[in-house]
This record gives C-alpha cells, sequence and structure tokens, in this order.
C-alpha cells in the first residue's frame, strides 16, 4: 500500500511554488518598508520611536503566505543596519489561547533558543531581548495574534502594553508585525498608545465587478504554468462562479487552480 501519488508529486511542486504577485502585495511592502526606514533611523536619532505594522483580513485570503514571502525577501537582502550588520526578521504562529509567558517561548525558539527548564516570564523576555540584539533581529511578526485576545480578557490589557514598551526597549527596540483576521483590528484600537505606533494593511476580498480582470489573469497565469490551455472555459459566468465557490477568498480561489491543474495535468487531457 502507498500513501502517496507519485504522479502528482511530480506535477504539483511548480505550480505549488508559482506566485502571482496582487496589487496588495505593494502595499504590504511600502508599509513594511516603511518600518524598516523608521527603525533605521530610530538607530541614528536618540528619542524617535519604532512603529509597528497589524495586517488584517478574513482568513484564507492570503495573509500568511504574503507575509511569509516578505519576511524571506527581507532576510535575504542583507539590508544592512547602522551597527553594521544584516537585519532580519523571525516569526511566531499562535494557534490558539497563549499566556505572555507562553508568547516569550515561542518566540525564543523563533530566535533559535531552546529553554532547558522552566523560567519565570521576566527572564525569558529578557533572553528574547538578549538574542534579538546578538543575532540583528530587528523585528517579530506574530502570525495569528488574535489569538491571543479575548472578549473583555484581563490579559488584553497585558499584551497591547507589551507589545507597545517593547517597541520602545530603549535597549533594543523592535519592530511589531501582527497579523490576523479583522478582529485584530478592534483589540489593537482599544489601546491608543499602541494604535498611534502601528499602520494598518487590510487584505481585501475579491469583489467581483472590481477584480474580475485580475482574476482572469490569475486564472491564466497559474495555467500558463501548468501549460493548459484554458480559454475555451474561462468565460465571465466561469469566474464569477470561481469566486462565489470559494467565499470571495484570494487564498482559496489559488488552492482551487492548483488543485484543479494538477489533476488535469496528470490526466494530461484539455480542462
Amino acid at each position: 500500500m502507498t500513501f502517496m501519488n507519485m504522479e502528482k508529486i511530480g506535477v504539483a511542486p511548480k505550480l505549488k511554488a508559482a506566485h502571482f504577485e496582487l496589487p496588495r502585495a505593494e502595499a504590504l511592502k511600502a508599509a513594511f518598508g516603511k518600518c524598516v526606514e523608521e527603525y533605521y533611523l530610530s538607530r541614528q536619532i536618540e528619542d524617535l520611536e519604532v512603529r509597528g505594522l497589524v495586517v488584517t483580513g478574513h482568513s484564507r485570503v492570503g495573509k500568511s503566505l504574503e507575509l511569509k514571502k516578505l519576511r524571506r525577501e527581507f532576510n535575504e537582502s542583507g539590508t544592512l543596519m547602522p551597527d553594521g550588520r544584516p537585519a532580519k526578521i523571525v516569526s511566531c504562529v499562535l494557534s490558539g489561547r497563549v499566556t505572555f509567558k507562553d508568547l516569550g517561548t515561542k518566540t525564543l525558539l523563533a530566535l533559535g533558543y531552546d529553554l532547558q527548564r522552566n523560567r519565570t516570564q521576566e527572564y525569558i523576555w529578557e533572553r528574547v531581548l538578549d538574542q534579538a540584539q546578538e543575532q540583528g533581529v530587528i523585528g517579530i511578526q506574530n502570525d495569528e495574534c488574535q489569538h491571543v485576545f479575548g472578549d473583555n480578557a484581563k490579559s488584553n490589557k497585558v499584551f497591547l502594553d507589551s507589545f507597545k514598551t517593547m517597541m520602545k526597549e530603549p535597549r533594543w527596540p523592535m519592530v511589531m508585525i501582527l497579523s490576523g483576521v479583522h478582529t485584530l483590528t478592534g483589540y489593537i484600537q482599544s489601546y491608543e498608545q499602541l494604535y498611534e505606533l502601528v499602520d494598518h494593511v487590510h487584505f481585501k476580498t475579491i469583489k467581483f465587478g472590481r477584480d474580475k480582470n485580475l482574476l482572469n489573469r490569475l486564472v491564466f497565469a497559474f495555467a500558463d504554468e501548468a501549460n493548459i490551455e484554458v480559454e475555451h472555459l474561462v468565460t465571465p459566468d466561469f469566474l464569477a462562479r470561481l469566486d462565489h465557490a470559494y467565499s470571495s477568498r484570494w487564498g482559496l480561489v489559488i488552492e482551487l487552480l492548483i488543485d484543479t491543474l494538477v489533476t488535469a495535468r496528470m490526466g494530461a487531457k484539455p480542462i
């Protein structure tokens, strides 16, 4: 018995590795670039504050993928800071409710530092600062950040104030990149001291009237990667059904396209 379709394994990588750049990528890159510039200047000018970034949107619109791509490109760019070292960004995925101590432990793991035994929250976050400074890490992306908050939870203020404090830390400030579903915005807005330090990028869902040409280009781009002819198939009705079937979410539409084209490529038949 085999648990893998090797034909599929042979076909899928090219399509899964393909990236279609949507206009939102430029907005994200511009906002991130502003954070990096402000960080650079903050290391030269006393009392200049570091800025952060909040990225929101419905689930499966592609936030994590765009941020991962941006983070990889930045880390590979060798962007030098005033101390002469290349800057880096690390990331943590917050998959469920966590304490601030848990977040510190996850952040240390992202920095490549594994705690050998239980430590206090204060000790953990001191090590985060030490490791970040030692490695030239200027920022942390917390993905699925809405999970650390709850309706009227007392811990909300702890997280919000701590994110602000990390950006204002005189020894080694860090850019905070907080991403999650749209409810995250409300929590950030509730704490003015943090809200004033961050810029906001929202990933929109598909609006067919506005985005049908972009959707059309997306379909043809992935079909070209698979070397499959789809011109006979792509009609306004087809695009509208594609949009509707996957709740107007770019990420889900792309996943469907890839799966369909992989299946078609395996059959070596037009779709």
